[in-house]
């Protein structure tokens, strides 16, 4: 068994590409030694901003010795049709096979033994096979060649068990890469080439040549040199795992400084400021104690230098103060005009090619967050408008046209700006929320009545044009918007019609989509958003059976209520009688289905005079008084009663199973009892529909 080590040295790869390329690397490696018949003990891989490297152990020295048998004619069979066989498996005589008795007689079988090559012999083939395959979002060809790399490629090292590999890889016809035991370290720090003997070689020798191969390594170098500098100054270092991720990916050996942000621009809001930080210049955002943005941030520098990273300070914050300057601009002009002013701006905004403009949109906002607000207490009718008629008009203003991602966060700043109420510039910052489950959902009434407003608006249209997810497409992220229609409901909750509020809201699109606009989009979206609630369970540990159970029932639109039914049920079907009562339902079913099939529908209501039976009386006794009371219980919402009730029904069912034939040779008493099944089924799909339940 010997280790296979493959690096592939590089001009800079973009960081956003380094872990899914180093990743698919490894993936194709592997999977070409698996197809060689070459087992391991497993592999990794790593990345910096200029090579990748896989490290696969416990290859063997070689191939397995195969054995392949091959089946030939009938024993007897006409000497063209044996030669013939004899041919295609490679066999010189029918003296090389053997003869075996099947169930359809004696044939000839060859045994075709293929030694296993050395794994030096197959081992470039899958190398080269790997590299070649190996696909980026973005690539690019060089010079006259065809090989096709994100970065022009300089080098390859490939060692197997310490010794270079005899292949190489055709950048065209004239030009190839060879295989080596070479690599380099850092570009500037110590460029010069070394010869290396196997993995463990090499992370020493690049880590000696100011280079830090494990991208996670390069994560903790950058956190802990940050959080001791920040510290230093008694200051805290902010989280963002997203632009340490991508910083880790920037540099191979990180070193981390402190910047100071000029004075003049700390009263631009700190959103502003951490934003133009991270996105044009990746930059780590430094809080005091208190939370406040401090005016210090930190850059990571791929390089020591001899002043300790004075004039890469210096330079950085020269940058910074270009850039702040600008966002300074927009803040300072944003504020000149009033965000009320900026609403008839967006009627020059397109929202969708077919669903209008903006302007369109935010008075379709208006009109569902009114309609929203009495189902949200504490809600203002009027205030909700109003939130909705600016929640949208910051898209105008220059500093969002600069950081898109800061859309409503500056509406609220526009808004308190104004003098509008907290309340109010609340609403337009939180109406995008959430965003994701990780993301705080909004309680505030009025920001509920417009985040909800936003996300039934997107729904509605979409889904009226027939714009519905696909498979993993959804480019207006209406997934995204169910479930934050759901977590609004539940985290507040609302007891929401959502099928009327579809309709309400389906109907201010038809100014717009006009003679095209559906009739209704409720039954859809009421199927999406039971597609998305079950999501949403199984990332809380319910079962997605009991959800499709509930909403079978037809009719049911209210979360908080269908909820309330699931956890009844699942409280219910983990009893013993809620277990074996599923039981009998399904045995119960099962019997109707069939029959059904033969001669028609039993649904019609049971003869008391036809219960011929002592057990089928006290089922149809039993029968007759739970169906009233469950369905009482569920238009109460008494769920827990209705179970308890549903559950008296065991026993008597039960007893009707062991000793009720219910294919009795009389066709009248045979109908009447498969009535009596029907009305087991029936009684229970009124609390839910058990046949949509597993288990």
């Amino acid at each position: 068994m010997a280790e296979l080590l493959l690096e592939l040295f590089s001009e800079e790869i973009p960081a956003r590409m380094q872990a899914r390329a180093a990743d698919d690397l490894l993936r194709l490696v592997t999977d070409g030694l698996a197809k060689a018949g070459l087992a391991h003990a497993g592999g990794r891989a790593y990345a910096t901003p200029r090579r990748l490297v896989v490290v696969v152990d416990g290859v063997p020295d070689a191939q397995p010795d195969l054995a392949e048998e091959r089946k030939g004619p009938r024993v007897g069979a006409a000497q063209p049709a044996i030669d013939g066989f004899l041919r295609a498996a490679g066999v010189a005589d029918i003296g090389q096979c053997e003869k075996r008795a099947t169930d359809k007689g004696e044939f000839w079988f060859a045994i075709i033994r293929k030694s296993g090559q050395p794994a030096r012999a197959v081992l470039p083939g899958i190398v080269t096979a790997a590299i070649t395959g190996l696909s980026w979002p973005k690539s690019m060809r060089f010079g006259h060649s065809q090989f096709r790399w994100v970065r022009p490629l300089h080098r390859i090292l490939c060692l197997f068990d310490g010794r270079p590999l005899d292949g190489q890889v055709a950048l065209d016809e004239h030009t190839a890469l060879p295989f080596t035991d070479r690599s380099s370290g850092h570009r500037f720090l110590a460029p010069e080439e070394f010869a290396v003997t196997g993995f463990a070689d090499l992370e020493a020798k690049l880590l000696e040549a100011r280079v830090v191969l494990n991208p996670a390594a390069r994560a903790a170098r950058i956190t802990e040199g940050a959080t001791a500098l920040a510290a230093a100054e008694g200051l805290v270092l902010r989280e963002d795992a997203g632009l340490l991720a991508e910083v880790a990916g920037l540099v191979e050996w990180p070193v981390p400084l402190v910047g100071r942000i000029d004075d003049a621009f700390m009263d631009v809001p700190a959103e502003v400021l951490v934003t133009s930080m991270r996105t044009h210049q990746k930059y780590f955002a430094l809080d005091r104690a208190d939370g406040a943005l401090a005016p210090r941030f930190v850059v990571v520098a791929n390089i020591d230098t001899a002043d300790h990273g004075r004039a890469i300070v210096a330079g950085n914050e020269r940058v910074l103060r270009a850039r702040l300057s600008d966002a300074k601009f927009f803040w300072d002009q944003d504020r000149k005009t009033r965000l009320g002013d900026r609403v008839p701006a967006l009627d020059k905004v397109v929202f969708h090619a077919r669903l209008g403009t903006m302007g369109e949109r935010v008075a379709r906002l208006q009109a569902l967050a009114a309609e929203l607000a009495p189902s949200i207490p504490g809600c203002d009718r009027d205030l909700a408008r109003s939130a909705a008629a600016l929640a949208k008009a910051d898209l105008t203003s220059g500093m969002v046209g600069e950081f898109p991602e800061l859309q409503g966060i500056m509406g609220r700043y526009y808004a308190r700006h104004d003098g509008e109420r907290d309340d109010v510039a609340e609403a337009i910052a939180q109406h995008y929320s959430p965003l994701g489950p990780a993301d705080r959902c909004p309680t505030q009434p009025l920001a509920v009545a417009v985040a909800l407003a936003d996300k039934i608006d997107a729904l509605v249209g979409f889904f009226a044009i027939d714009e519905k997810p696909t498979g993993s497409k959804d480019p207006f992220a209406l997934r995204r918007a169910a479930l934050g229609i759901i977590r609004l409901i539940v985290e507040n909750g609302l007891r929401l019609p959502l099928a009327a509020t579809f309709d309400a809201a389906l109907a201010l699109y038809r100014p717009t989509l006009g003679e095209a606009a559906p009739r209704s989009v409720a039954a859809a979206l009421l199927d999406f958003l039971g597609d998305r609630l079950k999501v949403h369970l199984r990332g809380e540990g319910a079962r997605h059976d009991l959800v499709a159970a509930v909403f079978g029932t037809g009719g049911e639109d209210d979360i908080v209520r269908l909820l309330a039914r699931v956890a009844a049920l699942g409280q219910f079907l983990a009893s013993d009688d809620g277990a074996n009562l599923l039981v009998a339902y399904r045995r119960a079913s099962n019997i109707v289905r069939i029959e059904e099939k033969k001669d028609g529908p039993h649904d019609g209501p049971v003869d008391p005079a036809a219960l011929a039976e002592a057990e089928e009386r006290a089922l149809a006794r039993a029968l007759a008084a739970a169906t009233p009371g469950v369905a009482e219980a569920v238009e109460r919402e008494q769920y827990g009663e209705a179970m308890r009730l549903v559950a008296g029904l065991r026993g008597p069912v039960d007893a009707f199973f062991d000793r009720v034939t219910v294919n009795a040779a009389d066709s009248a008493l045979r109908a009447n009892r498969l009535r009596l099944l029907s009305e087991i089924r029936r009684t229970l799909d009124s609390v839910a529909d058990f046949s949509r339940i597993e288990g």
